[in-house]
């Protein structure tokens, strides 16, 4: 199964943006990504939507932070990225008959739901600032 790497690659470009004397082009953030400019129009335009980002058109146009580092926290990109699941696991319904399946998947559907939730609420106390200041001395 493949991994969902946008949380991760929309921190690292959020906290580029942050150090950036101009607006970045979705050019320059594609660039830095190794993808597509529309795809990094899509991903930003839902950060967008949540206010995390602003974009301008034109000559000199661009995506900008909307919001400062300390002010936006991973559990915000995590949602404004459509609150995708952190965990590749998952249970099978094969056998919906079975008790043994049943018992598995209640079993490893709690635990999964609980984790999750420690996993979101870390998220929320950790601000772009924090991992800027870890990254970069600040």
């Amino acid at each position: 199964m493949r991994h969902d790497s946008r949380l991760s690659r929309m921190l690292h470009v959020l906290i580029h943006m942050d150090s950036l004397d101009a607006p970045a082009t979705s050019d320059t953030i594609a660039a830095m990504l190794n993808t597509n400019p529309v795809v990094v129009r899509r991903t930003m335009a839902g950060l967008r939507e949540q206010g995390y980002v602003q974009s301008g058109k034109g000559h000199g146009g661009g995506w900008v932070l909307a919001r400062p580092l300390h002010a936006i926290t991973l559990r915000d990109i995590h949602h404004a990225l459509g609150d995708p699941p952190v965990f590749a696991l998952g249970t099978t319904d094969e056998h919906a008959d079975c008790l043994i399946e049943r018992a598995v998947n209640a079993t490893l559907g709690d635990a999964m739901r609980a984790a999750e939730a420690l996993l979101l609420e870390r998220f929320g106390q950790v601000t772009l600032a924090d991992l800027a200041a870890n990254a970069c001395g600040r």
